[in-house]
């Protein structure tokens, strides 16, 4: 297990971390059969189809997955980059202004914080955002 998929799997749970590895490995949006099927490559026992499912559907309700529809399903794609971005966001949600108040206090004290809250916030709103 790498540290990105080690980390999400704190947020996660162990399932949750390794099928948010599989959205990031695959480079573009997939659906839940796709998934399906690099979550079973070399697994003993195979997760099901509905397992995977609730569990794609379940990151999404949780922010870190985006869906779209396609055909009678949904295409699924990360909608963070890693581990400590969903942590960040959760803490947001929970503690809003207070939150973000203590991120920027923290980032003025790193420069190399600094500049990644600077490329986040010039960077294109999410969706949703108004």
């Amino acid at each position: 297990m790498d540290e990105r998929t080690e980390q999400a799997s704190k947020i996660l749970g162990r399932l949750g971390a390794e099928v948010m590895e599989v959205l990031w490995s695959a480079g573009e949006p997939i659906t839940v059969r796709m998934a399906l099927e690099r979550l079973n490559e070399g697994r003993a026992e195979p997760l099901a189809y509905t397992t995977v499912m609730t569990v794609l559907a379940r990151l999404a309700e949780r922010g870190a997955a985006k869906r779209t529809a396609a055909g009678r399903g949904y295409r699924y794609e990360p909608a963070v980059a890693d581990a400590a971005e969903l942590a960040v966001r959760n803490v947001v949600r929970d503690h809003g202004e207070a939150a973000v108040a203590h991120f920027v206090d923290q980032a003025r004290a790193d420069p190399r914080l600094l500049r990644r809250l600077e490329q986040l916030l010039d960077g294109p709103a999410q969706q949703g955002d108004p």
